[in-house]
């Protein structure tokens, strides 16, 4: 039996989650008890602060794209290069996930990441296939292809490699400033017509952002982040996500005022999820560091996903629904038109695609 003890609450620097809770999936629960004999968090299986570092592991995977098939999002084929974030965003809709793997989507999540290393080759290969049909692929639409191990393993570059090389559209979705790294990639791909790329930004509070996206950019480089990538001449956009009540909501004009000043084009917001573990992992964070706003933040919550903490409904899990997010779609709407976010809306051309060769073979015709 794997134990977490994930009811031992705490703040450890540089990460999201303060607990370490059993996946849904595990058969069995282990709850943390201060006996008088030492301080639980020093006994447990979660590491102080100062002990608790980033494990990647090299995954060889066995397929690389993702297919979506909700009316709610835009695109149909996704890749994730990584499984886990550094990030450590307390809100992440990825964190279930890990309970997959036997892991916890609380501290796990962000301290033990898999990376595919293989990436770029089955992406060769799934292009090479006679039956693919070129569309745009996405970056980031689960986990953020440029958390900062990317650095390291550079996974998300030599994707881009394989699209330019192909001719394969893409789009991005990043709360990383790393992304500008790649300016010498995405910057002859946009002049093609091929990429796309989205910079979420949750809020401009730099207080509030240190303690709910730990190691994502600050919101201070992520809109410098779009102006660099707008002046290179790459389509770009803000996601404001996710909205959170009466602590971010304030901000969302603010946020896309930032980000059009600095060149974007476009625009998009999703109101605050809590699936599965999250709700618990939420709440805990709620608790340690805005506890006088716990009541109400889900009781707002609550009102915008029609009594529950959570709707996984098609339609309205994105944006709530009620009067209270009646007004938040109202806001976005003004806001956009005024600041005229909503250029640029044509598709990525996929007239350029070349089908690669598989395994370096010619293709006779």
């Amino acid at each position: 039996m794997r134990t977490h003890n994930g009811d031992a609450a705490r703040s450890f620097k540089g990460r999201g989650a303060g607990i370490n809770p059993e996946g849904r999936f595990e058969q069995s629960r282990t709850d943390a008890v201060d006996d008088g004999w030492g301080t639980p968090s020093d006994s447990d299986g979660v590491a102080a602060a100062s002990r608790i570092t980033t494990q990647v592991t090299s995954e060889h995977a066995k397929s690389i794209l993702s297919r979506n098939e909700s009316p709610d999002i835009p695109f149909t084929l996704s890749i994730n290069p990584y499984r886990g974030c550094e990030h450590g965003c307390i809100y992440c809709y990825a964190r279930p996930s890990h309970a997959y793997l036997g892991l916890s989507p609380g501290l796990d999540f962000e301290t033990r990441l898999f990376a595919k290393v293989n990436a770029a080759e089955l992406l060769r290969d799934e292009l090479a296939r006679p039956g693919y049909r070129c569309q745009t692929i996405v970056l980031g639409a689960n986990t953020d292809p440029y958390q900062p191990v990317e650095r390291e393993y550079r996974i998300t570059r030599a994707l881009l490699d394989v699209m330019s090389a192909c001719g394969q559209p893409v789009g991005i979705v990043t709360k990383n400033a790393l992304v500008l790294r790649d300016l010498d990639l995405l910057a002859p791909m946009a002049a093609r017509g091929l990429v796309r790329v989205y910079i979420s930004v949750t809020t401009l509070d730099h207080e509030i952002a240190r303690h709910l996206e730990p190691r994502a950019s600050s919101p201070a480089r992520r809109i410098e982040a779009i102006g660099e990538l707008s002046a290179a001449g790459v389509p770009t956009g803000v996601m404001v996500a996710p909205v959170i009540p009466f602590l971010t909501d304030d901000a969302m004009e603010k946020v896309l005022e930032a980000a059009a000043a600095a060149g974007a084009g476009r625009a998009g917001y999703v109101l605050l999820r809590l699936p599965y573990e999250i709700k618990d992992l939420f709440n805990d964070w709620l608790q340690r560091h805005y506890p006088l706003k716990v009541a109400h933040v889900m009781s707002r919550l609550r009102q915008m996903r029609d009594g529950r903490e959570n709707d996984s409904e098609f339609g309205s899990r994105m944006k709530g629904q009620g009067l209270f997010a009646d007004l938040l779609a109202r806001r976005f709407e003004a806001a956009c038109a005024r600041l005229a976010l909503d250029r640029g809306r044509g598709e990525l051309d996929t007239a350029q695609f070349r089908r690669p060769s598989k395994g370096g073979q010619l293709p006779l015709f």
